[in-house]
């Protein structure tokens, strides 16, 4: 008897890691939807985009000749096969999925995706990176107005600690 408890138990476990595949799978599946929807694989473009610049700024500063066009090509194509070696999509994305199922549930992750696709979603999307550029900008502005009194406070601190050690 004990034996058909025990091939049971294992029957039950073995249905019941199963199921748990098939959620993780679904849940994965899910999550890259998701990323898929919200153009994830995109994020590096501004960071291509920036060492592209870089290497023309340098090649600008140098004064460099227009004969010499092609030697700024051929490194910015270096560059990019290095960015693609650390940042490309095929290297993030197993990452993204698994930081997104672990903070998101797959109910979640479903949710979202309609959210995402429906309109308003979409508007979302097209509009955050300069919101939060914007959003960046307004605070950068505003903290400048209290740098002033923060040194003061900042000197006027210095100035007890001083003070004391004497």
């Amino acid at each position: 008897m004990s034996r058909f408890r025990v091939l049971c138990a294992a029957s039950l476990l073995l249905c019941a890691s199963g199921q748990a595949l098939a959620d993780a799978a679904s849940h994965a599946a899910a999550a890259e939807k998701f990323l898929q929807v919200v153009r994830a694989d995109k994020l590096t473009v501004p960071v291509y985009a920036q060492v592209q610049q870089m290497f023309a700024q340098r090649f600008a500063e140098a004064k460099a000749p227009q004969s010499k066009q092609s030697l700024l090509e051929r490194y910015q194509a270096r560059a990019n096969t290095a960015l693609d070696k650390a940042v490309s999509w095929d290297r993030l994305k197993p990452d993204m999925v698994r930081l997104y199922t672990s903070t998101f549930n797959e109910s979640e992750m479903k949710e979202l995706l309609v959210f995402y696709q429906s309109s308003l979603g979409q508007k979302v999307l097209q509009s955050m990176p300069a919101l939060t550029a914007q959003s960046a900008q307004m605070t950068q502005a505003a903290l400048e107005k209290a740098v002033p009194e923060v040194n003061r406070l900042l000197d006027e601190m210095q100035k007890e600690l001083g003070g004391t050690k004497k």
